[in-house]
């Protein structure tokens, strides 16, 4: 599905990225594998993990290079690009995987936790995505796919920063099919459930938690890998703008936010009329105070 497309692959080093791009090398694509093989929480650097992957792909027949930039700063997420231009002359999809976790509750978090995150994370996304668009625009084609999370769609305990990264990047994404569709430029979003190096720190403080962790656990990287493989496709030259996410052997599409209830005062409201009308009917109407589990609760299939 991807025979002689080149496609770039953030965070490639392991987990969900790993699988992608081994996928993606064994489905004609020409990869970029970007790792520059960080702990879990963004510190350090080995060129390791990157080149393990890419010669994964080599061996099975696949064509991959690397790349050990990283995508927090523009100048890194430039050249990343660059090396797919510079080594195969073209690039026609990118996956913005790169991500690290500094979890911690809110009230406790301090700025360390909560900028490095965000860099990674959005602005990651961001740097690489804009580096891309003028090459996708040029060519008048190009598949985006962003790595979103349940954590930011509908919540998640001690995860303010991870959360907050994760939910504007839906708004990244939607803005960029928006204003490349003329263009021939897709971007689509995937909220990965899958037991990874990254979901491994998730906190554990109660048994609803551990019973989460117990189900991703049954989860692999390798069931996220062929959806992302479809969006970069042409196949998918119709898909863009969406949210999906993929648990086991479910694929779903999400909501995206709608009005889902209105009240009128022909007069206007005061704070008491508020209080004593257009609350009570709203109310009905409100999202409970949950996190991913109590909404994916039932066992993966």
């Amino acid at each position: 599905m991807l025979e002689d497309k080149v496609i770039l692959v953030t965070g490639a080093g392991g987990g969900i990225g790993r699988d992608i791009a081994l996928m993606a090398g064994a489905h004609g694509a020409r990869v970029i594998v970007n790792d520059i093989g960080a702990s879990l929480s963004g510190e350090g650097e080995d060129r390791g993990p990157a080149e393990t992957v890419a010669q994964e792909i080599r061996d099975a027949g696949g064509t991959a290079t690397i790349s050990l930039d990283s995508v927090a700063d523009a100048a890194g997420a430039g050249r990343i690009v660059e090396t797919a231009m510079d080594t195969y002359g073209r690039l026609d999809g990118i996956v913005n995987n790169a991500g690290i976790l500094r979890d911690t509750f809110f009230h406790k978090m301090t700025e360390e936790q909560w900028d490095p995150v965000l860099k990674v994370h959005l602005y990651g996304s961001y740097y690489v995505s804009r580096a891309a668009a003028p090459i996708f625009k040029a060519q008048q084609s190009g598949s985006m796919v962003h790595m979103t999370s349940t954590s930011g769609l509908i919540g998640n305990l001690a995860q303010a920063n991870y959360s907050a990264a994760k939910l504007g990047i839906v708004g990244l994404s939607k803005s960029i099919a928006l204003d490349m569709q003329r263009f021939g430029v897709r971007s689509n979003c995937i909220a990965p459930f899958a037991w990874s190096r990254m979901i491994s720190s998730i906190k554990v403080d109660s048994p609803e938690q551990q019973e989460r962790v117990d189900r991703l656990q049954q989860m692999t990287p390798a069931k996220v890998a062929p959806l992302a493989v479809y969006l970069l496709s042409d196949d998918a030259e119709t898909v863009s703008a969406q949210i999906f996410a993929v648990r086991n052997n479910e694929i779903f599409l999400f909501s995206q936010p709608r009005p889902v209830r209105s009240v009128h005062n022909s007069e206007g409201w005061t704070p008491e009329q508020i209080a004593s009308q257009a609350m009570p009917a709203l109310s009905a109407s409100f999202h409970p105070l949950e996190v991913s589990a109590d909404v994916f609760s039932w066992d993966p299939i």
